[in-house]
């Protein structure tokens, strides 16, 4: 089935004015940051989103939302039609974590050094009802390994992590996602640690896995040449906020938003596949405590008085295409 089929379908996961504050002190007292506001997007059975920004833009707030690693402060989180923060409110199932997983940027620090591979993978297994007898058990840790293209798995299964390398080790955490046969993975700057033939494979491997499990991933990353090769459509987020959508051919080859263009602009090789580098630094990304008018409204060189009044509301400037600017 395509992504287009797919679109018919109740999204894998929908997310509705998500909001996230945090109280920030002050000299004097607390303030208010609104460091998401109203951010929706769906994913697809079998559909890369991926989420880009700047450091700080909430990218990073916004998978651990998802994961449930944080509460949101308002909005809608609905997995497969059920709104899970209704149905799980105190926090997620344990149905839901098999069903969400997440792969963190360092594999490093994601993976306790004083166990085994075999420890590692074997964890999710045990907890989620996916094995049965040790020796079933040794065969999907195994069969995991071979999966993620770590081989001889006999041999790597008893590795420790400092005895692998950074590509290796991403490699196990995807394994570890894998076990409990997630329909959701939220990837979080998962290669930008790794040079750029490893960040290929890596991505390659995903891709794989999408098309031969029909596994949906939010892709947080802030590199575009990545969201190039790997997304099927790519959100755009400034301060918090999405300012543009649309399909990864779409938005690189015609950005409508001014903070899209910029990124754009920034990328050393258009032509590049995946040999780019990381978003340029159109000023900065981060949320600002205002939240009046358009976050981009101080560094856009198209900049009209009514940006630093009136929040502007998503538009559709293409079909499939949307972006939050009061040029359209």
């Amino acid at each position: 089935m395509t992504v287009a089929d797919a679109t018919d379908e109740t999204p894998l996961l929908s997310v509705r004015r998500l909001t996230k504050t945090f109280s920030v002190d002050g000299r004097w007292r607390a303030r208010k940051l609104d460091v998401l506001r109203d951010v929706s997007f769906d994913v697809h059975a079998g559909e890369v989103v991926a989420l880009v920004g700047e450091s700080g833009s909430g990218k990073s707030t916004t998978a651990r939302l998802i994961a449930r690693l944080l509460p949101p402060s308002a909005g809608e989180i609905r997995f497969k039609g059920d709104n899970v923060l209704q149905s799980q409110p105190r926090r997620p199932t344990l149905a839901y974590r098999a069903h969400v997983q997440m792969i963190f940027q360092d594999p490093f620090s994601s993976l306790n050094p004083l166990h085994t591979i075999r420890y590692h993978l074997e964890r999710p297994l045990r907890r989620h009802g996916k094995a049965g007898s040790r020796a079933d058990l040794t065969t999907k840790v195994h069969r995991l390994l071979e999966t993620v293209g770590l081989t001889p798995a006999e041999e790597f299964a008893d590795k420790h992590p400092h005895q692998a390398s950074g590509g290796q080790r991403q490699r196990v955490a995807i394994a570890r996602a894998l076990a409990v046969d997630p329909e959701l993975i939220l990837a979080d700057e998962p290669t930008s640690m790794l040079d750029v033939s490893i960040r290929i494979d890596l991505l390659n491997l995903m891709r794989d896995l999408k098309v031969a499990r029909r596994i949906g991933y939010l892709f947080i990353t802030h590199d575009l040449g990545s969201a190039r090769y790997f997304a099927d459509r790519i959100l755009v987020m400034y301060a918090g906020q999405i300012v543009e959508s649309a399909s990864s051919e779409a938005l690189l080859d015609a950005p409508a938003h001014p903070y899209t263009q910029l990124l754009v602009a920034a990328v050393p090789s258009a032509d590049s596949s995946i040999a780019t580098g990381p978003v340029a630094a159109a000023g900065s990304g981060k949320p600002t405590a205002s939240g009046v008018g358009c976050p981009f409204a101080e560094r856009c060189p198209s900049v009209m008085d009514r940006c630093r009044t009136e929040t502007p509301a998503a538009r559709e400037v293409a079909p499939g295409h949307t972006a939050s600017c009061h040029l359209y």
